[in-house]
């Protein structure tokens, strides 16, 4: 189902987007790389003063790679949802007017097929199992950005690290990378269809089942 938004969505003239928290981090010190001089490293200090966290609001196009970013020290429904809701619009307000791709009728079919197997019919959105980050690209730019934002730092506050965050996401939108849908799992699915699959003659023709040899029993 996941899979089908991500690759047949924009297809069918939708713009999917995806939505994470991410946190909560702390005010102390980030390791990562640094400038330093060879046999010089540099130090972050053993013991840290905790000023409070802050935790991440995004949301991920992974069709262009647009990502935004809110800092905030909470993300409980009341301050996640009118957040949501307000880049949801904007979001909705830039999108270009153009005639759906498809008709009604087969775009209602696209819908029904994206559930099959389902106990629990969706409406709108589509919510990722819990225990299924690896389905949500939005934790993977989110990978990105907090390496990117903390490590080789020291934040000391949780407005710093918002402040980070929110400046790291600004720089990613003046040359984001769009994401796309596959990768080692897709490619360990595919394999597991084609072993399913039995091929006929060594030509490109398969069967969903093998064909008995002459000299097989019946």
């Amino acid at each position: 189902m996941i899979e089908c938004a991500y690759l047949e969505g924009e297809a069918l003239g939708l713009a999917v987007w995806g939505e994470d928290e991410a946190g909560p981090y702390q005010t102390k010190p980030y390791p990562g790389q640094s400038w330093q001089p060879v046999g010089h490293p540099v130090h972050y200090p053993h013991e840290y003063v905790r000023t409070g966290t802050a935790k991440i609001m995004t949301l991920f196009h992974p069709a262009t790679g647009q990502v935004r970013v809110k800092g905030t020290v909470s993300t409980k429904n009341a301050i996640l949802h009118p957040w949501l809701k307000a880049e949801l619009v904007a979001i909705m307000d830039h999108l270009p007017d153009k005639e759906p791709l498809v008709d009604p009728a087969a775009n209602r079919a696209e819908w029904e097929r994206w559930q099959v197997g389902l106990k629990t019919k969706f409406t709108l959105p589509l919510y990722t199992p819990l225990g299924g980050s690896w389905l949500n690209m939005t934790e993977s730019v989110q990978r990105i950005l907090k390496r990117r934002a903390l490590e080789g730092s020291h934040p000391r506050t949780g407005e710093q690290i918002m402040m980070h965050f929110e400046m790291v996401a600004r720089h990613w939108n003046t040359d984001p990378t769009p994401f796309i849908w596959g990768g080692k799992r897709l490619a360990r699915r595919h394999r597991a269809r084609q072993r399913r699959l039995h091929r006929l003659g060594g030509s490109g023709a398969y069967t969903r089942r093998p064909i008995r040899r002459k000299w097989q029993a019946a």
